[in-house]
């Protein structure tokens, strides 16, 4: 079955220019195919974008604002991305302040970690380092779909152990102390849901991991010169783009030999209707969607006053308190409920790239989990519970501009309901996301390729998904067996 009709005026059509539909096009391009991107907004990126939301000369993270994936996915490193854009590593990965004044912290180093984290150091050495050890063979496991053998069966295995005891009755035993059990909970509820689980655990074990080595990088100038750099690419190799133009129905596009669709499954039934088998239909509208978050952003006058010596020196700031605080908080959101000591996760770019803000001052980035649906305002929320680690801090203010989770959908309908993983993230839909396959960006319709980051590997800024469908409908259809060279500088120009 195929919605392709006519003689084809082109050989692939991208929708949606967000990293894994950039990430696709830049793959199709690169392997010498003309390629067409159409995008609804009036700009590129999807979430990786960087504008004046507050101030003027305050320069804001429109979604993600750090990329613990930006050095580990496969993709990046084959794209060289390093190379072409200019990215700031802090010292210190991931901090978390305590109640008291104090705080863990997660350096790139993982022994001096260790060192820091008292009697809870072995501990975490033991967790870490055979994972640290064989980190690129962790990014194979997890950033390729899941649903297949693993490359590496023994690094499989120490991954599946611990995350089989840091999601369940467990998660405890291994540690005394308060500082270790909060930063890996911390790290941990970036997936937003119920803690602990198998899925929690998995995401905070991988993001740990890639913490202690390549670190977790800030783009200078904001994440869209991440865009910047694929687009640039995409150019240089025939591609082109076409903004502010929804794609409403397959049907409106013109022929071509491919279509890969940055979108949901809620939007490919909408814009596939009767030609998509039924039983694949069925399967698509079982998918779940989760949670949600709410997001502010802080124009400040100076640093985060945080209490705990460190933090200042963090790219990323897990507030919520203990372990068992952050398990409250998130298990309400699971239930449907508003967070009364919400987990809010910070950042503060402007401290690692004066570029941001002008002189003197400070651009703040703020997530917090919220119901899917949610139409709460939460500034006065994570303006409390930052002011609960950092005395202060409301007097450092100058401006603010706060998103609801349902603001958060409007700006980009893949975040369904607020939800920025574009799908739950459970055991269940890591397997089957969309659907249980061995090969699940490829669609029933003939050409057609789901690239989104409802299918393998799943949320972040990775490219990976948009990878993997360019691969596959390379192969599939368009005679193409091996993955094109997508280095910064190809072999016939050196």
């Amino acid at each position: 079955m195929s919605v392709q009709r006519g003689a084809p005026e082109i050989d692939a059509i991208v929708v949606g220019s967000g990293p894994n539909g950039l990430a696709a096009a830049v793959t199709l391009a690169r392997a010498g195919l003309s390629v067409r991107v159409y995008e609804r907004a009036a700009h590129v990126g999807g979430g990786a974008a960087t504008a004046e939301l507050t101030l003027p000369g305050f320069h804001h993270d429109v979604c993600s604002a750090v990329h613990p994936m930006a050095l580990a996915s496969e993709f990046f490193r084959r794209f060289g991305l390093a190379d072409r854009i200019d990215l700031v590593v802090p010292e210190v990965s991931y901090g978390h302040p305590l109640p008291g004044g104090t705080a863990g912290l997660a350096y790139q180093s993982l022994a001096r970690t260790v060192a820091e984290l008292g009697r809870d150091g072995p501990a975490w050495r033991r967790l870490f380092a055979p994972l640290v050890e064989h980190a690129e063979q962790v990014a194979d496991f997890t950033g390729n779909q899941l649903l297949r053998l693993p490359r590496h069966p023994a690094t499989a295995l120490r991954f599946g152990l611990r995350a089989l005891e840091q999601g369940g009755p467990l998660w405890n035993w291994r540690f005394s102390g308060q500082a270790a059990p909060a930063l890996l909970t911390g790290v941990s509820a970036h997936t937003i849901r119920a803690l602990p689980s198998l899925a929690t655990a998995g995401a905070g074990l991988t993001l740990a991991t890639y913490a202690h080595t390549g670190g977790w990088p800030m783009p200078v100038g904001g994440s869209g010169a991440i865009v910047t750099a694929m687009v640039d690419d995409l150019v240089a190799h025939g591609g082109e783009i076409v903004t502010s133009t929804p794609v409403r129905r397959l049907s409106d596009l013109p022929p071509a030999r491919v279509v890969l669709l940055d979108v949901t499954p809620r939007a490919l039934l909408r814009m596939a209707g009767s030609d998509l088998p039924a039983t694949y239909a069925r399967r698509l509208s079982r998918f779940r969607y989760g949670n949600a978050v709410a997001k502010v952003d802080f124009a400040l006058s100076a640093p985060v006053p945080w209490q705990a010596a460190g933090l200042p020196a963090a790219g990323t700031v897990h507030v919520g308190g203990t372990r068992a605080e952050i398990r409250r908080a998130e298990n309400a959101v699971a239930r449907g409920r508003h967070a009364e000591n919400p987990y809010v996760l910070v950042s503060q770019p402007s401290g690692s790239d004066p570029s941001r803000a002008p002189a003197g001052k400070h651009v703040l980035w703020a997530y917090t989990h919220v119901p899917r649906g949610s139409t709460v305002d939460q500034t006065e929320a994570i303006t409390r519970q930052i002011e609960r680690f950092a005395p202060g801090f409301r007097d450092t203010i100058l401006a603010s501009a706060g998103r609801s989770a349902q603001d958060v959908q409007a700006h980009n309908p893949n975040y369904v309901g607020g939800d920025i993983s574009a799908g739950e993230i459970s055991i269940r839909q890591l397997l089957a996301r969309p659907v249980l396959s061995a090969d699940p960006w490829r669609t029933p319709l003939a050409g057609v390729y789901l690239c989104s980051s409802s299918t393998p590997p799943g949320p972040g800024v990775h490219g990976l998904a948009g990878w993997h469908a360019a691969l596959s409908a390379l192969r599939h259809d368009l005679g193409v067996s091996s993955a094109p060279d997508l280095s910064p500088t190809l072999p016939d120009e050196r």
